[in-house]
């Protein structure tokens, strides 16, 4: 390895190690004092930087913490699990269970779904584009159940909580329900599964309906309707395809055996 190939693979170990002594430490084999402010100068913009990118995924976790603990949560996770790609705005994933593991959590334990929700809300507004096709909606006159696909609202998701996720995170991003309603919610342990879906281009979550999660997660892992609906005797179908087709969660009906 060359002397610069070197000095390049030593700034990255400081960069990334943790606590700040040990940086100095690695740093300090192969640069002058004037190296070693520059070092503090990228660990400074490199902690700046995980606070925002961690920020934009999870809104409502940063909200819940406070800006100081949100803060040393997003350096201590930064040195826990770097970047492994050039987007930052792709990094953050482990956040849910770094929270779990977390000694200082633990009175919290609510806090690891609600990360879990957040990150499919972001990678969410990331996921490619789907046409709707409503006229599809045919088929279900005409065709048997065992027969028919299902598609869905890019960036569907389905997580299953012992806490209520959904009303904790609409009470941040959309300002209902209150934050007393919350409370109440989760001295009592309400259990709430969540969907999360995009809406045009905007990602959402709310509360499954009875039988819904594992409805969705039939149709996620490509089984027909019918196989779904035997799945989830608890679900609504007539109640839940009109609330599908109008919030954009359902976007058209496939026929997944086109053979007369």
């Amino acid at each position: 390895m060359s002397a610069l190939a070197q000095q390049q693979q030593a700034l990255l170990d400081a960069l990334l190690a943790w606590p700040a002594q040990d940086a100095m430490k690695i740093v300090a084999a192969h640069a002058s004092d004037t190296g070693a402010r520059g070092l503090k100068a990228y660990q400074t913009n490199g902690h700046v930087l995980a606070e925002r990118a961690l920020a934009a995924a999870y809104p409502v976790v940063a909200q819940l913490l406070g800006e100081e603990s949100f803060g040393d949560l997003a350096r201590a996770l930064w040195h826990a699990h770097p970047p492994q790609r050039g987007d930052v705005a792709q990094w953050g994933e482990p956040l849910a269970d770094f929270l779990r593991a977390s000694p200082q959590l633990q009175d919290e334990p609510y806090l690891h779904d609600v990360a879990r929700a957040e990150w499919a809300l972001h990678r969410c507004a990331g996921a490619a584009d789907r046409s709707a096709d409503l006229t599809t909606l045919a088929l279900l006159t005409t065709h048997d159940p065992a027969q028919l696909g299902l598609v869905l609202a890019p960036g569907c998701a389905v997580l299953q909580s012992l806490w209520p996720v959904a009303s904790i995170l609409n009470a941040h991003l959309e300002q209902a329900p209150a934050l007393a309603e919350v409370g109440r919610q989760l001295r009592d342990a309400v259990a709430q599964d969540v969907v999360v879906w995009r809406a045009g281009l905007r990602p959402r979550a709310r509360e499954a309906m009875p039988g819904e999660a594992g409805f969705l997660q039939a149709l996620l892992q490509s089984q027909a309707l019918g196989f779904a609906l035997d799945a989830s005797p608890a679900l609504d179908f007539g109640q839940w395809l009109p609330r599908a087709v109008q919030t954009g969660l359902l976007l058209s009906i496939i026929n997944l055996d086109p053979m007369p």
